[in-house]
């Protein structure tokens, strides 16, 4: 226990006190190369702060496990049904296939699922972790922050540490793009399902839809729903149709959204695009199952997930991360849905 704080001191700790970063630290802490210099200044602050190594630092420093934990922050059915995770994890998958790793797959759903992979983080059974779809404030990103486990996030959560890398899209931009195309269709009144806003990519798009709609933004015309799943779209729709019957355009936060929320406009009665114009994110699976095909944005899942694991497996060898965070090409895809 670090005496000046009363709380165990972290590799962050180290890392400030020897004046490095954390990739260095966890470089010295997982028996890889650093100069003579930097490893003897890491151990003079390893004694200064107190810091005591966890199991998963000690397994490191004698052997690999030759496991990646990949962490899924979603309710269990949501993990089994959305193709954008299994884009991902199948992407992460072939990168630690073809260097010989096995993917352990972890799915966090509550506060005891949290403990539990906690103490599995902690017990040196994975020389890393990609983590996906962590929210701001999530405990997750601390339990990461404070090992020296090498991790890549899906995603950029607000209170990530600025030396854990991470990768996505600029669901931003991308949502300000896919809008303001809607809108050029002639659209008027303009909604949104707008789902997980407690996280980046749902605070994103909607902070994207807004910028696109500018004086024409109307908050009432925003349907918040937990979720990118299939129920939450038709859910979101009902309640715009609700709130103002003359709505003709809509922006659903996921693909599988947009697909809920043309059910509720056929149950409607209103014809999709001739009533409603309707516009997706993701271009998942989804999208060529719904009759029209969806215009949405093009997530590149695989990549995603290879990039993802690719960055975790340069940490594990030691390597320097200097680009901390990779944002990939999320193209417009125009169908016939608007």
């Amino acid at each position: 226990m670090s005496s000046r704080t009363g709380k165990r001191a972290t590799v962050h700790d180290i890392a400030a006190a020897a004046g490095v970063s954390r990739g260095t630290v966890s470089r010295v802490l997982n028996g890889g190369y650093v100069s003579s210099s930097a490893r003897a200044a890491i151990e003079r602050a390893i004694r200064e702060v107190g810091y005591v190594p966890n199991t998963a630092a000690r397994n490191l420093v004698m052997q690999r496990s030759q496991a990646i934990g990949f962490i899924v922050l979603e309710p269990h059915e949501l993990f089994l049904e959305d193709p954008n995770i299994g884009g991902i994890m199948l992407g992460a998958n072939a990168t630690l296939s073809a260097a010989d790793y096995q993917m352990v797959n972890l799915v966090v759903d509550s506060e005891r699922d949290t403990a539990r992979i906690t103490r599995y983080l902690s017990g040196g059974f994975v020389d890393g972790a990609i983590i996906v779809s962590a929210r701001s404030h999530d405990p997750i990103i601390q339990v990461v922050g404070g090992l020296a486990l090498p991790s890549a996030f899906v995603g950029h959560p607000r209170d990530l540490h600025p030396e854990i890398p991470y990768i996505g899209i600029d669901n931003l931009a991308s949502a300000e793009e896919i809008t303001r195309r809607l809108v050029d269709t002639g659209r008027r009144r303009v909604g949104m399902i707008a789902a997980a806003v407690d996280r980046d990519s749902g605070a994103d798009r909607l902070t994207g839809f807004r910028r696109a709609l500018g004086d024409m933004f109307d908050e009432t015309l925003v349907a918040e729903v937990p979720l990118y799943d299939f129920a939450c779209g038709a859910k979101g729709m009902r309640t715009l149709l609700e709130r103002d019957p003359a709505i003709d355009g809509v922006f659903a936060a996921s693909d599988a959204i947009a697909a809920g929320a043309m059910e509720a406009l056929r149950e409607a009665g209103r014809t999709v695009p001739g009533d409603v114009g309707l516009v997706g994110f993701d271009d998942s699976s989804w999208a060529l199952r719904t009759r029209p095909h969806l215009s949405t944005v093009h997530q590149p899942a695989g990549d995603i997930g290879e990039h993802a694991a690719d960055l975790v497996l340069r940490q594990v060898r030691g390597e320097e991360i200097t680009q901390r965070g990779l944002l990939l090409p999320s193209p417009i895809v125009w169908r016939h849905s608007a």
